[in-house]
């Protein structure tokens, strides 16, 4: 999903998210025509498929295959309906066949399809077919295959089910045995925020810390353009992290429907030292800076992105997107590319 701004990052934090990212294994974003596949760092992969370009926004299909041998493809299907239909009203039509009704909730609260649909179904995607999900009282949502079978071999790929027998698009005799295991979600210890220090309202009102937080932009000041707009008088936002160092954060750039602020960890006196995390925070709350932004200003597909103290560093514990902007308030799916278990120190130990 494309957005007015890409995520943005210093060296400093690039090198600590490689790092990080060497470490638990890195996540897939791939799209092509009507369908888009999200793969996270513990394997587990996500491939969405929607109504064709050319007709009406309102449906969305979502393949959901966990990592390791032998594992099922779970599908469910979301319409776009302010009257919620219920799974017993709508059919899944294929090639002018009814093959029934919907099933009960899925793992993202769609409707789920049953095992004989969901194989239907995957057959029908791979070739030229005719694919809509239809009401008892007439409407009916139109489902794309354009795309689906370069999604489902890179879903494959990603896997490691190439020239196996449950590969979906490449098929082969290779051992089921050899495709490899699911990975555990690597967790990140929160530890608790230290309480506001006395000092802390004279610090963001600091020409000393303005002036080296602004340093830290020579280069890059498109990103945070905001950052000179601000008056000389108005105070930076301090919040403590621990009995030394303070995260600070500003305002940073205004787009027509998205906003950014920076946020640097700095220490609470000279030498500050800022280290930048992100110019595109919208919201910070105790030890965690989250990045929402919408992919166009219908608010039907979003991007999210957090990073967690943990006591040294802020590091990316989530990314995800809702999927293509289709005419969904909100997006259709949550499909991630990072998942990491957050815990919170005192309760971790």
């Amino acid at each position: 999903m494309p957005l007015p701004r890409p995520l943005l990052a210093t060296a400093f934090l690039l090198a600590t998210a490689a790092a990080h990212a060497a470490a638990i294994g890195a996540g897939l974003d791939f799209s092509h025509q009507d369908w888009q596949l999200a793969c996270d760092n513990t394997r587990t992969c996500r491939a969405a498929g929607y109504a064709p370009e050319s007709g009406e926004d309102g449906a969305s299909l979502l393949l959901t295959r966990h990592a390791g041998p032998g594992q099922a493809v779970a599908v469910e299907l979301l319409v776009d309906d302010d009257d919620e239909p219920a799974a017993a009203d709508l059919h899944l039509h294929i090639d002018g066949r009814d093959l029934g009704t919907l099933g009960a909730d899925g793992e993202q609260g769609g409707h789920a399809l049953s095992r004989a649909q969901s194989d239907a179904l995957l057959a029908a995607l791979l070739r030229d077919s005719h694919i809509h999900v239809a009401h008892r009282d007439g409407r009916h949502w139109e489902l794309s295959d354009q795309g689906a079978a370069a999604v489902l071999l890179k879903m494959d790929e990603f896997q490691g089910r190439l020239d196996t027998p449950g590969a979906l698009v490449r098929k082969g005799t290779r051992s089921e045995a050899s495709v490899p295991p699911p990975l555990p979600a690597p967790v990140v210890r929160r530890p608790p925020m230290s309480p506001p220090h006395p000092g802390d309202d004279a610090l963001a009102r600091s020409p000393e810390l303005r002036a080296a937080l602004r340093a830290t932009l020579d280069g890059a000041s498109g990103d945070c353009e905001r950052f000179d707009e601000l008056p000389a008088d108005a105070p930076l936002q301090v919040d403590r992290l621990d009995d030394h160092r303070v995260l600070v954060s500003t305002p940073c750039w205004l787009a027509a429907y998205n906003a950014g602020s920076g946020y640097w960890v700095a220490n609470d006196h000279a030498p500050f030292l800022p280290r930048l995390v992100t110019t595109d925070g919208t919201d910070y709350e105790a030890g965690q800076i989250s990045a929402d932004h919408k992919g166009r200003g219908l608010g039907d597909c979003w991007s999210h992105a957090d990073w967690t103290w943990d006591g040294t560093h802020f590091v990316p514990t989530s990314d995800y997107q809702t999927g293509m902007c289709r005419g969904m308030p909100g997006g259709f799916w949550v499909l991630p590319t990072l998942d990491i278990e957050v815990l919170d120190q005192a309760t971790a130990e």
